[in-house]
């Protein structure tokens, strides 16, 4: 069986009296980007720092590659690149000197910086900017020098805390683009409180409330958690609200535009052929009907509700 790039076992972390983390068990696998997910102060830098052995947990355990966190830290770490939500940079070197230290910090032989640099460089985009000074960069290109460091010794997981955090929309994109590439190689694991950067840029999710992991699953997964209770109707004969609501099942209409409407029901297994029933026997001439999603949003606020 195949030790999982990341394993984490009952972790549980203590600032003072206050548990930031408990009882946080999950693996990571496959490649792909990984979303950890949570609002502010739900524990998800915490879990970030002790994976990537910033901060020794209070309890519990972290395997990388099957080597432990705690006991052989060094070993651990070799596979990891981390950006941490402020990125480690030296504003007053170039690019490529900050790149150099960065690769002599992780132990690349001195016969391999050159290549390792020029691919890096090449892969974030940032070659023309090597020989500038990287207080003099756009925020956007700061922080492709900031994920250029942490992938420069090639490592299997990427781990990444808020990495569009302070971008403008370009930025962003830019950005997630770069993780996208960077995720066919190797593992991504990112934090974020913001729900569309996961739709957006992620593979799978693992949301945190309050130091507990309360969702783990893939996005399609995550987006249908919560079972729909709306149809989304369009008629080209418009009925009156009143008739709507006397279909069996149904138990509330809103009305959207004049031939438009989004139906509220108590049982999902019939409903659409009710309405399409009904609509053929009172020739409403039924132009479109589906199902619609909980909103991300939604599924946010019940799964924060679940720790309550």
């Amino acid at each position: 069986m195949t030790e999982p790039i990341v394993r984490v076992e009952n972790l549980s972390h203590r600032y003072s009296v206050q548990w930031a983390v408990k009882n946080v068990d999950f693996e990571i696998a496959d490649c792909g980007i990984y979303g950890l997910l949570g609002s502010n102060g739900a524990g998800k830098s915490t879990i970030m720092n002790i994976i990537c052995g910033v901060l020794k947990q209070t309890n519990g355990n972290v395997f990388i590659n099957g080597i432990d966190m705690r006991s052989k830290s060094i070993e651990a770490k070799k596979h990891i690149g981390f950006l941490p939500q402020k990125p480690p940079l030296h504003p007053d070197l170039t690019v490529e000197e900050y790149l150099i230290h960065c690769a002599n910090l992780r132990m690349i032989p001195e016969k391999e910086i050159k290549t390792a640099l020029d691919s890096v460089l090449a892969k974030c985009a940032i070659t023309h900017f090597r020989k500038r000074l990287i207080k003099n960069l756009s925020g956007g290109y700061q922080q492709r020098v900031g994920i250029a460091q942490a992938i420069i010794h090639n490592p299997n997981l990427v781990v990444l805390d808020e990495p569009t955090n302070g971008l403008d929309p370009n930025q962003t994109v830019e950005i997630r683009n770069l993780i996208k590439e960077i995720a066919r190689e190797r593992t991504v694991l990112l934090s974020t409180h913001i729900l569309s950067e996961v739709q957006a840029t992620c593979d799978y999710i693992r949301m945190v409330e309050e130091g507990k992991v309360v969702f783990a699953g893939t996005v399609d997964e995550f987006d249908n958690y919560i079972e729909p209770n709306t149809v989304f109707v369009s008629l080209l004969e418009s009925p009156s609200v009143d008739e709507l609501k006397a279909i069996p099942g149904v138990l509330d209409v809103e009305e959207l535009e004049e031939t438009k409407y989004r139906v509220k029901f108590s049982d999902s297994q019939d409903i659409i052929e009710k309405i399409v029933e009904t609509s053929v026997s009172k020739g409403w001439r039924l132009n479109e009907i589906r199902m619609e999603r909980s909103s991300l949003d939604t599924i946010f606020a019940e799964l924060s509700k679940s720790v309550k």
